[in-house]
């Protein structure tokens, strides 16, 4: 294994690590990453404001630069931010002030809110607690409501629904698949916390990864998934790693991974040429606090690994070289190429 200086931002003073993966601004590979990025639209994400401290709704280029607060509401909190396909539209939650976002009721708090693409404009959708995740169909007509009664679809138009699946156990991260013949989400089929996708017609439902995983979302492909999982027979608690499969679950592989950091809120570009994801010292990815750093990195990079991270090197010893542009801290970001934030 090569060796080399990677100068982590977090650190107080450089530390000499097995040479994968590379965060400092300062390092040439991070620095072409983030030119390579810096154009490509947008990424919006939830974070807490240092101006009235609770969580509001932020814009960024994907290299970290032009960051705002497009929400600033000093009365709430909003999280859980999603593009519509075409980037036009925003859909996430309002929670009252205070309100503690626990990732384990994730699928059950706040209101559906809808805005333009740069946050102006929002609009409540359905009534107090009607619909407390939703997803966007393709083509940004409908969304999936995952509520009590069901897996409901409501046409935005008419704000009627449409039709109804049952649950089959699965209790958050709803997401509609790009092609529109699939929901993948978070269940307690056999055991909590195992993603599952489902087929959006039938509602038949299969199981992608049983044991500690969370957060999926979709490839552009329809055919794949990115998900964190914690997976059995790491030593103590164990690390959550970011991974794919296909919708069956076969072919899992490793994209990202580091002992002493759990990685949350995989999420792709609109081209899959990018990975975004959060690095958080704590289980539960920082939704209780104020988040923990976005990062970017390339797919054809993957798998990469950071740190010593001895045993996870031995599971998998075609680990690359990986530059990581890590940005702010911040929670579940969402990536769109449409021009929504220029001024």
């Amino acid at each position: 294994m090569v060796v080399k200086r990677i100068v982590l931002l977090f650190a107080v003073a450089q530390v000499v690590l097995p040479a994968s993966v590379a965060f400092a601004a300062g390092d040439a590979g991070v620095a072409e990453l983030a030119a390579e990025v810096g154009s490509k639209g947008w990424i919006v994400y939830a974070a807490r404001s240092s101006e009235n401290g609770t969580w509001d709704l932020f814009l960024m280029r994907p290299d970290g630069s032009q960051r705002r607060n497009i929400t600033n509401t000093p009365d709430h909190e909003e999280g859980g931010p999603r593009f519509s396909p075409d980037g036009r539209r925003l859909l996430y939650r309002r929670f009252a002030k205070g309100t503690v976002i626990h990732h384990d009721l994730w699928g059950f708090q706040g209101e559906l809110m809808i805005a333009a693409g740069d946050g102006s404009a929002p609009v409540q959708v359905g009534a107090d607690k009607e619909y407390p995740w939703a997803s966007w169909s393709p083509d940004g007509t409908q969304i999936a409501c995952l509520t009590m009664k069901g897996i409901q679809i409501v046409d935005l138009d008419t704000k009627e629904m449409v039709r109804q699946l049952p649950r089959k156990g699965i209790y958050q991260q709803l997401f509609w698949s790009p092609d529109g013949r699939w929901f993948c989400g978070v269940a307690n089929a056999r055991i909590m916390w195992t993603v599952v996708r489902m087929n959006a017609e039938t509602g038949e439902l299969n199981i992608v990864q049983e044991f500690q995983s969370c957060t999926p979302d979709w490839f552009p492909d329809s055919k794949h998934i990115i998900y964190p999982s914690r997976p059995a027979g790491q030593k103590g608690y164990g690390f959550t790693q970011l991974w794919m499969s296909d919708g069956e679950g076969g072919g899992a592989k490793m994209i990202y991974g580091e002992d002493g950091y759990h990685i949350y809120g995989g999420a792709l570009s609109p081209d899959a040429k990018y990975v975004l994801f959060t690095r958080c010292a704590q289980d539960g990815g920082g939704s209780e606090g104020a988040g923990a750093p976005i990062c970017v990195m390339r797919m054809a990079d993957a798998p990469a690994i950071a740190g010593p991270s001895p045993d996870l090197r031995k599971v998998h010893p075609d680990a690359k070289e990986a530059p990581v542009l890590q940005l702010v801290d911040g929670w579940e970001p969402c990536w769109t190429y449409a021009d929504v934030g220029a001024k």
